[in-house]
């Protein structure tokens, strides 16, 4: 077999895995032409945006090796040929995992932290031959879900305009996405980290059910809450992008809950353009949370009612009303907004992530990486995880690391969350919830606000799946995003209304760039 020379220069933006792969096949794109756009793209680009800080040198090797394979007729995997990129803290032989710390990078005075195994998510991607051009820009430890302005390669910048917050704390894959550098995204999420920067830059963000996608050899804030998802451009993009990610391995025990809870066919197997019909969507009220929406959001979200009736679907306004959903959330004081329950066990999680990364590791303790960032202590008073000392259990954790700590009141509140979830769904007969995933406008990067989101702590604890997608635009030109969300293990019911009404509104716009 030969191949057929590419038929022109490539047009990478909005670049799909579906035409990827109809190019692939039938000879006018080459893995490699389609790496050296994506590679060109990055050079013009990046400088600008700040979203990939590690590039791979073996990215074009790899894609020549898809090529060849592809040439001989040898089978390749579900993703062969499709660049992505994949978050700083998932650990990947080669590069040294940082979190976005200067302390935990050599060239700016730290310590290297270099994985002896790439993590399950960045294997998966490896075996499913994806061409991973690099690595992507965080916040320190992953901290904030609106931005990476304190991360040692300097702050990331929003492709839908650079004065906007970008979303944190996967700043760097979702600016990456967004700016067509790459046409797939690994994202990780504690507290919104897939989902507020999807949302701010106008993209797709799966945030999986707690263990479908095994999260070990993630830099961790919480092993009760940690999850890996794709951000893409489309709907379809994220769910085959799922399809590679969701499922078991040893190496996460906890991820033996999805065995039997993936689709058959896969994530895009229930895609259709009217899937929304006579489907009963339950809305955003003070019953989910007593914080009102701004005018302007009320307003798009009411135009957004509308198409969503339009294609047939029954929408229940404020099911969770008197249902005492709302008084279980607590902001983790000094912090206004997130609740922090759930990663009190952060000193314990890390112990375990060290002991993975292998004997040559650099820090091989909790105490040892304490020791080596202890020049700017994440949970003093002025710490990034400040807020950690004002969780009861974490001081006992914090104290002994090499101890499982008691969780009993994270169990208990989940527990909580979810028996009211069940019952709001049952009573009110509900497929899925359907929100704006912010309650206002983007503020600007250097504004010291935050993202003001709707689902940010609630989904996290409970462990709910959920999908954000664009819906519009703001007077300011920012993204206006909803995230559907419904019970664990529903990804691809969520995934089929977010297609239907993808299709139908088609809001998706690619930004206007500028070189800087």
């Amino acid at each position: 077999m030969t191949t057929v020379a590419p038929s022109g220069p490539i047009d990478l933006v909005e670049m799909t895995v579906e035409k990827a792969q109809r190019a692939f096949a039938d000879g006018t794109m080459t893995a490699e032409a389609l790496t050296q756009a994506c590679l060109n793209r990055i050079e013009t680009y990046n400088p600008a945006y700040n979203a990939i800080i590690f590039m791979n040198p073996e990215a074009l090797a790899d894609a020549r090796a898809i090529d060849k394979r592809r040439a001989a007729g040898e089978a390749l995997g579900p993703l062969a040929g499709i660049p992505v990129v994949v978050k700083d803290p998932m650990d990947m032989v080669g590069f040294p995992t940082t979190a976005g710390w200067r302390l935990l990078y050599s060239k700016t005075g730290g310590v290297d932290l270099m994985p002896g195994t790439d993590s399950p998510v960045v294997a998966r991607m490896r075996a499913a031959d994806t061409v991973i051009l690099g690595k992507t820009n965080v916040p320190v430890l992953s901290h904030t879900g609106a931005h990476a302005n304190d991360s040692w390669a300097g702050p990331t910048f929003n492709a839908a305009g650079r004065e906007f917050l970008p979303g944190g704390s996967s700043a760097g894959t979702a600016t990456a996405v967004a700016a067509s550098m790459a046409v797939l995204g690994l994202a990780e999420e504690t507290g919104g980290s897939i989902q507020n920067p999807a949302s701010a830059q106008g993209l797709v963000g799966i945030k999986p059910t707690f263990a479908l996608v095994p999260n070990a050899g993630v830099m961790p804030l919480s092993s009760n809450r940690d999850v890996v998802g794709p951000i893409a451009r489309c709907v379809r993009d994220a769910a085959l992008c799922l399809d590679v990610l969701a499922g078991y391995t040893i190496e996460d025990p906890k991820t033996i809950a999805g065995i039997g809870k993936r689709p058959k066919g896969g994530y895009t197997s229930k895609l259709k353009p009217d899937a929304l019909q006579g489907k009963r969507l339950g809305l955003y009220g003070p019953g989910w949370r007593d914080m009102p929406l701004s005018t302007e959001t009320e307003k798009l979200y009411t135009r957004a009612q509308g198409e969503l009736r339009a294609q047939g679907a029954v929408l229940v306004d404020d099911p969770f009303a008197n249902s005492g959903f709302a008084v279980l959330r607590q902001a983790t004081p000094p912090l206004h907004e997130f609740d922090g329950r759930g990663l009190e066990s952060v000193p314990y999680d890390l112990e375990q992530y060290l002991k993975r990364m292998g004997p040559n590791v650099a820090l091989k303790t909790f105490a040892a990486f304490a020791a080596a960032t202890a020049a700017e202590n994440a949970f003093g008073p002025k710490g990034v995880l400040g807020f950690m000392p004002n969780l009861p259990e974490f001081g006992p954790c914090l104290a002994d690391p090499t101890r499982p700590p008691d969780l009993s009141g994270f169990v208990a509140l989940k527990e909580a969350y979810l028996a009211i979830i069940e019952e709001v769904f049952a009573r009110h007969n509900l497929d899925v919830l359907v929100f704006p995933q912010m309650r206002e406008p983007l503020a600007a990067l250097h504004s010291g606000d935050s993202i003001h989101e709707t689902t940010v702590g609630e989904i996290n604890i409970a462990g709910l799946p959920g999908v954000t997608m664009p819906a519009g635009t703001h007077g300011s030109g920012a993204p206006f995003c909803l995230i559907f969300v419904g019970r664990h293990w529903s990804e691809a019911d969520l995934l089929a209304y977010a297609y239907a009404y993808e299709t139908a509104t088609t809001y998706r716009r690619a930004p206007i760039l500028d070189v800087g």
